[in-house]
């Protein structure tokens, strides 16, 4: 028997590229998009692919997706959390209702995710909830403070679940945890910005460019989509599936390292603290 997943934002990135993978290794893929007409035209000679009308910030909407896999399959193997909301601004800059979109899709919509998906994971008997989080929810970063908030409180929602999901419900619980990323995602990110009026010239320009000349320093190529999509394939086929992984070797040295509390982000960007990867 064939076994389910079902993808959130997988109508670009890191989601599209995790659900063409499953696809072609014969898994029934539930992909969430919100582009519904699109999708399903682009990608319609692909099997096992469905693409579903689905945004995480209406409950009503993943639970309409969840009754259609429980209807047409009787169960749900993995979850996979990943949509997500980038956003590069500093909390001095932001208007709140930008704050309010990035939690609404970052935290409450992997919340309302997992809470719809939950009773047809017990009712399977097994199950594995993957979500999509970053270096970000480990390494804090100048003018990222939002968006690694919001990661940050995903990974601390992950990690208090793992600590009885599996033994109480037989549900496995995993952060997927990319580095740089050569996607739409983050074509986004700078749309958005360039779209509220670009960088702006104030008392933070200093820090964000500092920023970006240590970052452009110590980073190679982005990893692509693809090769993220491979770390999760491997991630679902492992035995004893871990609480994090981190998706790059470039991702692995960044969170081996914490940021140092130089605001400038030049002078000992990087401390020399480990992290704990795993419980």
């Amino acid at each position: 028997m064939g076994k389910i997943i079902c993808i959130t934002g997988a109508s670009s990135g890191i989601g599209l590229s995790s659900a063409l993978k499953f696809a072609k290794e014969g898994w029934t893929v539930y992909a969430g998009t919100r582009n519904l007409e699109r999708d399903q035209e682009r990608y319609s000679e692909v099997p096992h692919l469905k693409f579903v009308e689905l945004e995480v910030t209406e409950p009503d909407s993943i639970q309409r997706v969840i009754d259609q896999i429980e209807q047409e399959q009787g169960r749900l193997d993995v979850l996979f959390c990943n949509a997500g909301f980038g956003y590069l601004r500093a909390l001095g800059q932001a208007p709140i209702e930008d704050i309010h979109r990035v939690f609404d899709t970052n935290v409450y919509g992997v919340m309302h995710t997992i809470r719809a998906a939950l009773p047809l994971l017990r009712k399977t008997g097994y199950g594995h909830i993957v979500a999509t989080s970053s270096v970000g929810g480990l390494v804090g970063q100048p003018m990222n403070e939002i968006y690694c908030a919001s990661k940050f409180a995903l990974e601390g929602l992950l990690e208090s679940m793992a600590t009885y999901y599996k033994p109480q419900f037989n549900i496995d619980i995993s952060l997927l945890e990319p580095g740089a990323i050569a996607t739409e995602f983050n074509n986004t990110v700078l749309g958005h910005v360039a779209n509220t009026g670009g960088i702006l010239e104030d008392e933070y320009k200093p820090i964000l460019d500092a920023y970006r000349a240590t970052f452009l320093e110590r980073n190679t190529e982005p990893q692509t989509a693809d090769s993220v999509a491979e770390v999760m394939w491997d991630l679902v086929q492992m035995e004893t599936k871990p609480l994090r992984i981190r998706t790059s070797e470039q991702a692995e040295k960044f969170v081996s390292r914490k940021v140092s509390t130089d605001p400038t982000g030049l002078e000992g960007v990087l401390s020399t603290r480990k992290i704990q990867l795993n419980m």
